[in-house]
């Protein structure tokens, strides 16, 4: 049930997201999905991958401050009101989420949030109680 993501500390200046990613390009790495956020100094790069073990090697190796931290995959209908239902079970269950991002699917009429719980365990037991789907690690790796 849970993704692994890398957790990318990137300085911030021109070129250093080309650096990174032609680092993932040369060891035949995909993006999935990616969220940035930054300040004047510096940005905290967050990706999920095809293959994270292969991807956070070749960046220790390159000099790249990287961990990795453990996410879930919401699948939930691309709707309106599709969000909101499952942000709601997990509201309603007292689980707060640190962060969130979404990607599209290749999959018509579905929508994939990446997200990250203050309580892993919890939310999953919450989610898949009400029915909501958590995609497998193979099947976001492989989207």
């Amino acid at each position: 049930m849970k993704i692994k993501q890398l957790s990318i500390f990137i300085e911030n200046r021109t070129g250093r997201l080309a650096e990174i990613t032609q680092i993932l390009a040369s060891r035949q790495v995909d993006i999935r999905a990616l969220s940035l956020a930054d300040t004047s100094d510096f940005g905290i790069l967050r990706l999920i991958v095809n293959n994270p073990d292969v991807a956070c090697a070749a960046l220790l190796e390159a000099g790249v401050m990287v961990r990795t931290t453990e996410v879930l995959a919401v699948s939930m209908v691309d709707e309106p009101g599709g969000f909101s239902r499952t942000v709601a079970i997990l509201s309603q269950a007292g689980v707060g989420i640190e962060y969130l991002y979404a990607f599209v699917s290749r999959k018509g009429g579905e929508a994939v949030v990446i997200l990250r719980p203050d309580d892993s365990d919890k939310a999953v037991e919450v989610l898949q109680r009400n029915g909501v789907r958590l995609l497998q690690p193979e099947e976001v790796y492989h989207m």
